[in-house]
C-alpha cells in the first residue's frame, strides 16, 4: 500500500487575513487612468494613493496610524500636469517619495512628519529627460537616492536625487517597457517590453546581459529578481491563458518552469519577500491573491493557498517587512486598493501558538540604511543590502534633513514634452505662420503700391 508523502514546510498553513473596517482608510477618489501600475504604495509611515484630479495629476498621502475616511478636503500632492502613472517611497528615507505622469516628469517630493497639512505643489527634485509619458519608477535597493524610471519614449533613466542628473541613459528597448526590477544588490536590471522579450541589464552602462523571448501572449507581462540567477515572471499565453515561468539569468532562450494559472484578463502583480522565499500573484480586478513558496531544484516553485474575497483589486502596496507584526507571526502585509475607494490591509500569517520571537520565520530582513552613496554607486562598487533584525523590533534611524539640488533654469520648462504639449505647440506655430504670412502678403500689396508712384 503506497504512502501519500506531503512535503514538508514551515509555510504551508499560511492564511490571509484582512483588517477589521476601524483599521481600513476610506474616501479615496481612486484615479481612472488604466496604466498597469499598482497607484498605492506604503512605507513604515504613510500610505499613498493616487487619485482623481482635473487639470492635473495628484495623490493623497495619509499616515497608517490615522485610519478611516479621508476628509473630501483633505489636501494632496498636487505638482504634476498630467494624470499620474505611478508612485513609490523611498526605502532610507521614509518622507520622501517620487512620482512619474502623462506630462514626461518624475518628480520627488517630502512629505512632513504627521502627514499634509496643506496641498504640497512644489516638488523638491525635478527629473526632465524622458520625451513621452513616464510609466514606472523604482528605488534602487541598497544606493541612497538612486532611482530608475522607464518611459514610452522606450528609454529608462538611472537618476541621481543628489544631484538632480542621470546616471545613465538606456536605449535597447524597440517597444513599450512594461517594468523594470532591481536584483537584490542593484548592479543588475531586468525589464520585460511589448516586444515580448525579458532584458537583463548593466545598470550603469545599459549593456544587455541577457535577453529571450518571454510569455507569447500580447497583454502586459510583469518581471522581478528572486535570486542573483533567477528571475519570476507572470504574463499571458498566446490563448490568452494567464501563466508564471521561472528563468536562469544566464540562458533566458527557454524557461526553468511555465505554469498556466487560469484564463482570467487582469495582469498579474507578483510580490516577492526573500525571507522566507514566497511569492504573492494579486490580478488586476481578481479578488483572490494566491502566494507560491520557491525552492532551489525541482519543481522550483510550490503553491501554497489562496486568500479569497469578492471585492475586486485595482491595486496593492506591500508594506516593508521591518513594519510587519512580529508577535503575531506576520509575514506580510499587503494593503488592496479597492475600486470605490477603500484601503484593506491584508496580513499573512503563519499559525504559531508560542508568542516568542520565532527566528526561523523572521530572518534578519532590509533595513532603513543605504549600504552605498549615489555616488560610490556611479562609480561601479556593489554592495549587498544592510539587514537587521526583528527580534527586539524595528527601530527607525535618524537621517539627516535631504538638501534638494538647485533646480535649473526654466528654459528646459519651455520646451513642449508629451504629445498634447507638442500638439498644443504645433498648433500655435501653425496659427503664428499664418498671420505671419497675412503680414507679409500686406506687406508685398504696399511695396506693389509704392512702385506704381
Amino acid at each position: 500500500m503506497s504512502k501519500s508523502v506531503v512535503r514538508t514546510s514551515k509555510f504551508r498553513h499560511v492564511f490571509g487575513g484582512s483588517a477589521k473596517q476601524d483599521n481600513c482608510f476610506d474616501g479615496y477618489r481612486v484615479t481612472k487612468n488604466a496604466n498597469d501600475s499598482q497607484f498605492c504604495a506604503v512605507n513604515t509611515k504613510f500610505l499613498a494613493v493616487v487619485c482623481e484630479a482635473g487639470g492635473g495629476g495628484a495623490f493623497n498621502v495619509t499616515s497608517l496610524d490615522k485610519p478611516g475616511r479621508l476628509d473630501v478636503s483633505a489636501p494632496r500632492v498636487a505638482g504634476h500636469k498630467g494624470p499620474v502613472m505611478d508612485i513609490a517611497w523611498n526605502p532610507f528615507n521614509e518622507n520622501m517619495i517620487a512620482s512619474c505622469a502623462d506630462d514626461c516628469m518624475v518628480k520627488c517630493w517630502i512629505i512632513p512628519d504627521g502627514g499634509l497639512v496643506e496641498n504640497i505643489t512644489e516638488s523638491a527634485v525635478d527629473l526632465a529627460g524622458h520625451q513621452r509619458r513616464v510609466g514606472s519608477i523604482l528605488w534602487h535597493p541598497t544606493a541612497s537616492n538612486i532611482l530608475a524610471s522607464a518611459g514610452f519614449d522606450y528609454v529608462i533613466f538611472i537618476w541621481n536625487i543628489n544631484t538632480g542628473a542621470s546616471v545613465s541613459k538606456i536605449e535597447c528597448h524597440t517597444d513599450t517597457i512594461y517594468n523594470i526590477a532591481f536584483n537584490f544588490n542593484g548592479s543588475l536590471l531586468a525589464s520585460s517590453c511589448k516586444d515580448k522579450k525579458v532584458r537583463v541589464m548593466n545598470p550603469r552602462s545599459g549593456e544587455v546581459i541577457s535577453e529571450g523571448v518571454g510569455h507569447a501572449g500580447t497583454k502586459a507581462c510583469r518581471v522581478m529578481f528572486t535570486d542573483e540567477k533567477r528571475l519570476f515572471t507572470t504574463g499571458f499565453s498566446k490563448m490568452s491563458e494567464r501563466q508564471y515561468a521561472i528563468w536562469n539569468t544566464d540562458d533566458l532562450s527557454k524557461a526553468l518552469k511555465i505554469e498556466m494559472i487560469d484564463t482570467a484578463s487582469g495582469v498579474l502583480f507578483p510580490f516577492f519577500d526573500f525571507n522566507t522565499n514566497m511569492v504573492y500573484l494579486a490580478g488586476k480586478g481578481d479578488g483572490n491573491i494566491r502566494y507560491y513558496e520557491l525552492v532551489e531544484d525541482r519543481p522550483y516553485c510550490f503553491y501554497l493557498d489562496e486568500y479569497k474575497s469578492s471585492a475586486p483589486q485595482r491595486g496593492l502596496g506591500m508594506l516593508p517587512k521591518r513594519a510587519v507584526n512580529v508577535a503575531g507571526c506576520e509575514v506580510m502585509k499587503l494593503y488592496k486598493l479597492h475600486q470605490k475607494g477603500l484601503v484593506e490591509p491584508i496580513g499573512f500569517k503563519v499559525p504559531r501558538k508560542s508568542e516568542l520571537f520565532q527566528e526561523d520565520l523572521f530572518p534578519p530582513c532590509l533595513g532603513d540604511e543605504p549600504s552605498l552613496t549615489a555616488e560610490e554607486w556611479a562609480a561601479g562598487a556593489d554592495k549587498d543590502p544592510k539587514l537587521i533584525s526583528l527580534k527586539d523590533g524595528f527601530v527607525p534611524t535618524e537621517k539627516a534633513a535631504f538638501v534638494a539640488p538647485e533646480k535649473k533654469a526654466s528654459e528646459e520648462d519651455s520646451v513642449p514634452r508629451g504629445e498634447r504639449e507638442l500638439l498644443k505647440a504645433y498648433h500655435e506655430l501653425k496659427a503664428e505662420i499664418k498671420r505671419l504670412e497675412e503680414k507679409l502678403a500686406s506687406a508685398n500689396i504696399k511695396i506693389r503700391q509704392l512702385e506704381q508712384k
